[in-house]
């Protein structure tokens, strides 16, 4: 019997990847497909509202089995929290009937944290004899969606960051990660952080707009560039105090992700008198 298992987050929809199932479905026989969509854990920190990935994930997977299901292709599937290779190995471990054949599904090489983590070799090794076929989907997927980096600590709040992501959603689809650099972010809790993590997600959420959140590296720069390195990630958005007023500012925090990352870096300047807040050297 053929078990055909795909693995792929972002890129699940992808024309690509629907694409490569059906060829192999033209090529014979495939009796069954199981799309496994692993949804990203950050390296540090820990997520505010967890569930937007869940759901974002379980969105495109649909999309993809009701094109597979359309095509007259038996597929099921389902969003896993896990790395691509432990999902690979657990799904060999569990699955009736096994599977036999693997494909994954990327970025390409220069957007894929999947990519730079060696994806594709560690789920080879995950499958052991059983072949991998590595597809590349090229970045934004068929609906053009850009993931936008938002980094902001205390002006997370600040009405003219609000504005500015509104703006950048109202020119097109673009999914907002937005990370807030704390003084130790593996602790059990921030609270002044999560109050306005979650007040900022659940007014966007509101407004029909994607976006999830985390408590993130004390460093701004090494918060920013880990996320570029784990995920796809199209624009940058960076929110401060006054030059004068930010310590980001005076580590020339905006040029050196813009050097590092090669990705366009937008600077939002919030007032401390806007969000009631008095600058400490580890704010922004």
């Amino acid at each position: 019997m053929s078990h055909v298992l795909v693995v792929a987050n972002e890129t699940v929809a992808g024309q690509g990847l629907i694409d490569a199932i059906k060829r192999k479905a033209a090529e014979g026989q495939v009796d069954l497909v199981t799309v496994l969509a692993p949804v990203s854990v950050p390296r540090a920190g820990y997520v505010v509202y967890e569930d937007t990935r869940r759901a974002a994930a379980g969105r495109r997977l649909d999309r993809t089995l009701a094109a597979l299901r359309e095509a007259g292709i038996p597929a099921h599937g389902l969003v896993v929290e896990s790395d691509p290779a432990d999902a690979v190995r657990d799904a060999f471990a569990t699955l009736d009937p096994r599977p036999t054949d693997v494909i994954l599904s990327t970025h390409p090489v220069e957007k894929s944290g999947w990519m730079r983590r060696n994806v594709v070799d560690r789920v080879r090794k995950a499958a052991g004899d059983v072949p991998v076929e590595h597809v590349v989907v090229e970045v934004g997927g068929d609906d053009g969606t850009a993931n936008v980096l938002v980094v902001a600590n205390e002006t997370v709040i600040g009405d003219a960051l609000l504005e500015r992501i509104r703006e950048r959603a109202s020119r097109g689809p673009a999914s907002f990660l937005i990370i807030s650099p704390q003084s130790d972010p593996v602790q059990s809790s921030h609270p002044e952080a999560e109050r306005r993590l979650r007040r900022v997600l659940a007014e966007l959420r509101v407004s029909g707009i994607d976006a999830h959140g985390q408590v993130a590296h004390p460093d701004p720069y090494t918060a920013a560039m880990q996320a570029v390195e784990d995920e796809r990630i199209d624009e940058i958005i960076v929110s401060t105090f006054e030059p004068a007023e930010s310590p980001w500012m005076r580590r020339d925090l905006i040029q050196r992700l813009h050097n590092d990352s090669n990705l366009p870096v937008e600077h939002v300047v919030i007032p401390a008198e806007e969000v009631g807040a008095h600058p400490e050297p580890v704010e922004s």
